[in-house]
């Protein structure tokens, strides 16, 4: 090989380096830039009047959408500025997202769900919700994944699409909750006991009139007495304060009222 065809194969390969490398700076430079510019038009879109109106769990998920649509924008003009030819990197896109869709069913599924959450909106960020084995308060709803805290500060992750597929109940959505309680007397004064509940309900300074009045009856016969069972409405946020304050004084006034427990059983064996 004569000195010129080197020399003309070096020039081509300096170019190609050349060139190469021009692509190669300009790709790190929109990565870098793209990058800036992505950060701070979610910190502006985040910003934008109206947004502090919308709620907290749509807005996470228009979020975290935005976010993934702009960076698929940035790495298809990466991509280009390469120059790599498109019609490639959509038929290699196309292949991927077929194999990747059927790898990722469960994401898909997860993703799908959240949708459904968002559209039915079984419960919002904030309500203390029960559902798919766990238990707490709804702290954030993202694309694929929902984050609930639960009242011993454990922090738990249900995927969407398990949400979806599961019975929810959401314990803080209705403004009013009727506290339950059951007492067991020994029955012998079944009128003074129903007198003695209802006034410490009535009692209660956070205890509803309505939409039913306050509750106490004798429900069902057990071994040596009589169980009682107490409704009374509150709102959702005194629930446990008049909860804790019947269990503490209920029984204590029956015992004030001579009204004590149900009496114990005995076995009594004949000889014969």
């Amino acid at each position: 090989m004569d000195t010129a065809t080197i020399s003309a194969w070096g020039s081509k390969l300096i170019d190609i380096c050349t060139s190469l490398g021009i692509k190669i700076v300009l790709a790190l430079l929109i990565l870098i830039i793209g990058r800036i510019v992505i950060k701070k038009l979610l910190k502006g879109v985040g910003k934008i009047k109206g947004m502090d109106k919308v709620d907290p769990a749509v807005k996470s998920f228009l979020m975290n959408f935005f976010k993934i649509a702009l960076y698929i924008v940035l790495v298809i003009s990466i991509i280009s500025v390469l120059g790599v030819p498109m019609a490639s990197v959509i038929t290699v896109l196309a292949t991927a997202g077929l194999a990747i869709g059927m790898a990722l069913q469960g994401a898909l599924a997860n993703f799908a769900g959240g949708i459904m959450l968002l559209i039915f909106r079984p419960f919002n960020i904030g309500d203390l919700i029960s559902a798919a084995e766990a238990e707490g308060v709804v702290k954030e709803m993202n694309l694929f994944y929902t984050v609930i805290n639960t009242l011993d500060n454990r922090v738990i992750t249900v995927p969407n699409g398990t949400l979806m597929g599961a019975n929810i109940t959401n314990i803080t959505k209705e403004d009013l909750r009727r506290v339950d309680l059951t007492f067991n007397i020994s029955g012998a004064d079944i009128a003074g006991a129903r007198k003695v509940m209802l006034e410490q309900i009535e009692a209660q300074e956070k205890v509803l009139d309505g939409p039913e009045p306050p509750f106490a009856q004798p429900v069902e016969g057990i071994p040596g007495g009589m169980a009682f069972s107490t409704r009374a409405w509150v709102k959702k946020e005194d629930y446990w304060d008049v909860y804790f304050a019947l269990m503490e004084a209920i029984p204590k006034a029956l015992g004030e009222a001579g009204i004590g427990g149900p009496l114990p059983a005995y076995n009594i064996v004949s000889d014969k």
